[in-house]
């Protein structure tokens, strides 16, 4: 399983990190932090590096805005609910649909489901829940000048994909 991923700037880790303490309410806190755009099943990762690079050809770099704390009371996939920094990118949204129409969606998650976001954690209360959406954070603003396709099985990445900024 690989995905395309948007590495987060220093300042997300940061905000990521001054949370931590609030997330000790839930089961499983996000060690590493990304943004996913798209995830794909398949045997060659050279090959499908090949295949998204063709499929974003002339794709420029994007801007991503993260101000609120929200979350998936109910997710479709393990425990809830699931916290996260929302992210505000319609070319990120983009990008994806994009892919969707090469690769396909996965179901539920994916297409018209598809939310940008940062993961924080998972498996806590409603309330805990509650209270982290009711945190104020300074906005965090930024380009992606890059994606990175990611190799879930191994945990690395293996190759990126630039995405040229208009100077």
């Amino acid at each position: 399983m690989y995905s395309l991923n948007v590495p987060v700037p220093g300042e997300v880790k940061r905000l990521a990190a001054e949370l931590r303490p609030r997330l000790m309410a839930f089961e499983r806190i996000r060690e590493r932090h990304s943004l996913l755009v798209k995830r794909f099943e398949s045997a060659d990762h050279r090959r499908l590096s090949k295949r998204v690079r063709r499929a974003l050809a002339g794709a420029p770099a994007v801007e991503a805005r993260i101000a609120t704390i929200e979350s998936f009371d109910d997710p479709v996939r393990g425990p809830g609910p699931v916290v996260y920094l929302a992210a505000e990118s319609p070319g990120l949204v983009g990008i994806h649909d994009r892919l969707v129409e090469r690769f396909d969606a996965v179901p539920e998650l994916e297409g018209s489901e598809y939310v940008p976001h940062v993961t924080l954690a998972r498996g806590g209360s409603a309330e805990a829940a509650e209270a982290l959406r009711d945190v104020d954070i300074d906005p965090i603003e930024w380009v992606v000048p890059e994606l990175v396709v990611y190799d879930a099985v191994h945990r690395e990445r293996v190759s990126r994909v630039s995405l040229p900024t208009s100077d």
